[in-house]
């Protein structure tokens, strides 16, 4: 190596940790996000599974006669979706279909 270039390659060196130690931050974060959407997700799924076990437990019950309930999702809403659509979870009876 040159000693000439030592101090380029330096300051290509201190660069690119610089830019490393920004994308990892920005990764980092962005992973956060994630895990935090999806924890959430898993939790509305746990409370839709879990109504769908109710109305099942009724149905075998003889005094209550509530037939399969299904769930219809609508389009997923983006932040940046300018069309406005948005997200809705619907627990139906096969009464009300």
């Amino acid at each position: 190596m040159d000693p000439r270039y030592t101090g380029e390659i330096l300051k290509h060196l201190e660069r690119q940790n610089e830019l490393l130690t920004e994308s990892h931050s920005l990764i980092s974060h962005e992973l956060h996000k994630l895990q935090v959407e999806e924890e959430m997700l898993m939790r509305k799924f746990y409370e839709l599974m879990e109504a769908q076990g109710l109305n099942k437990k009724y149905e075998n019950s003889d005094t209550k006669e509530i037939e399969h309930s299904t769930a219809i999702v609508g389009p997923i809403c983006n932040e940046d979706d300018e069309a406005g659509n948005s997200t809705a979870l619907v627990c139906t009876t096969s009464e009300t279909q």
